[in-house]
């Protein structure tokens, strides 16, 4: 197990996250190799995708795995200009987590939530690594995250 996998697993029990961490020999870098990895339907999987304002300030924007985010609207639900796509170093410099893997809690940032995430009894997320993923209840992720539920989507 890589040692972001272990920190994020440690911090879900550390906590008391009502989540299951997984853990796969193959990556999951994507929603259809993820999904294939639980053997589940690509609707069930949510993206996480690492935004930065111009303030230099982390934001995550969660959406279903099918769908996209509209930078623009994460910039009017947080009444800041738009934000841009973070790099894959800025990403694993402000989560701890490589860019592919990176779970919908436990850093610091602005977590926005699409409403059609909260629609599913259960969904797949990042789990530290390219071969781990999380499954948890979209309350569970909004109350650990303290997400904004705001539509984000295109």
């Amino acid at each position: 197990m890589e040692q972001a996998e272990k920190s994020f697993r440690e911090y879900i029990q550390k906590n008391r996250i009502n989540a299951e961490h997984l853990v796969f020999e193959n990556p999951c870098r994507s929603v259809e190799e993820a999904a294939a990895a639980v053997r589940g339907s690509p609707d069930d999987f949510v993206k996480n995708l690492c935004l930065v304002d111009d303030q230099g300030n982390l934001i995550v924007a969660i959406v279903k795995g099918e769908d996209r985010a509209s930078t623009s609207k994460v910039g009017k639900a947080l009444d800041t200009l738009t934000p841009r796509m973070a790099t894959p170093e800025e990403i694993l410099e402000k989560t701890g987590f490589p860019a592919g893997g990176v779970p919908s809690f436990g850093f610091e940032a602005t977590f926005l939530i699409d409403p059609r995430v909260m629609e599913k009894e259960v969904v797949y997320s990042g789990g530290g690594s390219e071969h781990a993923l999380i499954k948890i209840a979209p309350g569970e992720l909004q109350r650990v995250n303290a997400g904004r539920v705001v539509r984000i989507r295109k």
